[in-house]
């Protein structure tokens, strides 16, 4: 009987990931069909021969290459500043004593319940009062902060041996050496988490920067892909094309580091 159950645990489990992985599958593969391949019934699954020319195409319709560097250029930048603040005001929360800590704690949880769209006004005023539209700054500076960064490397330190701690400090380390030699490379697996989601995050948007943007060479790829609907019904393999481009990036980060990220959200948990 149980091995039955595992064979019907397989199955379903094969099953559920065929449903999962087909898209992106028929992604790439209709990105190497012609449009008559695209457009048959019943649609063809695999291509007659691999052909390269959608990719050529949406390099020509749209600046790609340039609305792809914006778009991990950005994300970059943005994990950057993530990674600092959280670091720094998550450092704070577990190991400085300062008056109505648990009062600010509790509001840097509120902000992730806030909703993105009632701040959208907000930023937008502010971003063009400092006449920072269009540019990469507008891109970038409202998302240089994050609660749940602050939150998530919160609860990790939290989970930290307090002994190593009051050890270094009793030798005379300071808060930035402690911080930066002891605790940050011990905290490699919830720094990579939060990397790899503010990147997803980032690298994703698409009203923001539809928003602060008006030049092509300033728009992020995003962008770009929902410039080929109007193309989708004469040449689909267009935008199979950019929508498969579009999504190395976050595969290559999902399959290097999909331990860190199980570690990084699961490490305190139990605590």
């Amino acid at each position: 009987m149980s091995g039955l159950r595992r064979a019907l645990t397989y199955a379903g489990l094969t099953a559920l990931t065929a449903v999962i992985v087909f898209p992106l599958y028929y992604a790439v593969a209709g990105s190497l069909m012609t449009d008559r391949e695209l457009t048959t019934f019943p649609p063809a699954l695999f291509p007659s021969g691999v052909t390269l020319q959608n990719y050529v195409d949406v390099l020509d319709a749209i600046p790609l290459v340039r609305q792809y560097a914006n778009s991990i250029g950005v994300a970059l930048v943005v994990v950057a500043g993530v990674l600092v603040t959280s670091l720094l005001s998550a450092y704070a929360f577990v190991f400085l004593r300062f008056p109505f800590k648990r009062t600010l704690f509790a509001l840097f949880l509120l902000t992730i319940m806030v909703p993105g769209e009632s701040l959208i006004i907000p930023n937008y005023l502010t971003v063009s009062n400092l006449g920072l539209l269009d540019t990469f700054p507008a891109l970038t500076l409202p998302f240089l902060a994050m609660g749940f960064g602050t939150f998530l490397l919160r609860q990790f330190f939290a989970a930290f041996p307090r002994e190593i701690y009051e050890a270094a400090r009793m030798d005379g380390c300071t808060h930035v050496r402690f911080m930066f030699s002891i605790l940050t490379p011990l905290s490699r697996p919830a720094l990579a988490a939060l990397a790899i989601y503010a990147f997803i995050a980032t690298y994703n948007k698409y009203f923001w920067p539809l928003l602060v943007t008006r030049t092509p060479e300033m728009q992020t790829l995003q962008i770009g892909l929902s410039q080929l609907r109007s193309l989708e019904a004469r040449e689909p393999g267009l935008i199979l094309a950019g929508v498969t481009l579009a999504i190395i990036p976050m595969l290559i980060l999902i399959y290097f580091f999909q331990r860190n990220i199980i570690r990084g959200l699961t490490t305190g948990s139990g605590k």
